[in-house]
């Protein structure tokens, strides 16, 4: 099984592990297009009012631009370090157990802008790029992406859970994929879609997927394992399931 999950626009700084070695990652034969976004970046970075542009920053967030100049030079941390916010505090795999975390790296893996798909255990440095961006000179990030992407997360072999938020699902789509949307439930029976906290539920879900024993192979049999859990999911068709959370528990 492999879990998809979106990156994040905030990142831990800093780091201990080398400086980038991009064919030392997972699917090398990203290599290309990795190094040409590298590329891009830094030489966008001598360019600060034109890096705020392309990035969508603001003058308060230059220390991300100084970030993308040094992509090559500055040290690293595993990605699934690297990532923060609401779904990697709910994912906390900073408390897993060393066979949990063993697991958890065989599984997880993170959508990026600029690598494509990193592994949990990928040394990846702090960077700055989004899904929406447009870099000068080059194509979308779509029309680099998917040729290659797709095929790759394609070829696992593997029951693929899709966590990715939109814009990064559409640099790669995965065909019958799983993708799960996050409901939440009032004690009416009336139902609306949980936006920000979607992450945090999310976040525990990947949690589940990555320190479980179990293997399943199907969209039927991974509803039957988070039911197992303790989670209301519903299948109403295809490779969607739907996670119904109670209302008082959107927020938690």
């Amino acid at each position: 099984m492999l879990v998809l999950l979106p990156p994040s626009e905030t990142k831990q700084p800093g780091g201990e592990g080398p400086p980038l070695d991009l064919a030392a990652l997972t699917a090398p034969e990203l290599t290309p297009v990795r190094a040409q976004l590298v590329d891009a970046l830094v030489a966008l970075s001598a360019d600060v009012p034109a890096a705020r542009a392309a990035l969508g920053l603001s003058a308060k967030q230059d220390d991300e631009i100084a970030r993308n100049a040094a992509l090559r030079t500055s040290p690293t941390l595993p990605a699934i370090e690297r990532y923060t916010g609401v779904l990697y505090d709910a994912l906390d795999v900073r408390s897993l157990t060393r066979a949990q975390r063993a697991r958890a790296a065989t599984r997880l893996a993170v959508g990026s802008a600029l690598f494509g798909v990193v592994r949990a255990g990928d040394p990846v440095p702090a960077y700055r790029l989004s899904a929406g961006s447009a870099l000068p000179g080059l194509p979308t990030l779509r029309s680099l992406w998917k040729p290659a992407l797709t095929d790759v997360l394609t070829a696992t072999g593997e029951l693929v859970v899709d966590l990715r938020s939109g814009a990064y699902a559409e640099l790669a789509p995965v065909p019958d994929a799983v993708t799960v949307q996050v409901l939440s439930e009032r004690p009416d029976g009336t139902r609306a879609v949980v936006s920000h906290f979607n992450k945090a539920h999310k976040g525990r879900l990947a949690r589940l997927l990555a320190t479980t024993t179990a293997e399943p192979d199907s969209v039927v049999r991974l509803r039957a394992l988070l039911r197992r859990n303790g989670l209301h999911v519903e299948h109403p068709g295809g490779s969607e399931l739907v996670l119904v959370v109670p209302a008082d528990a959107v927020t938690r």
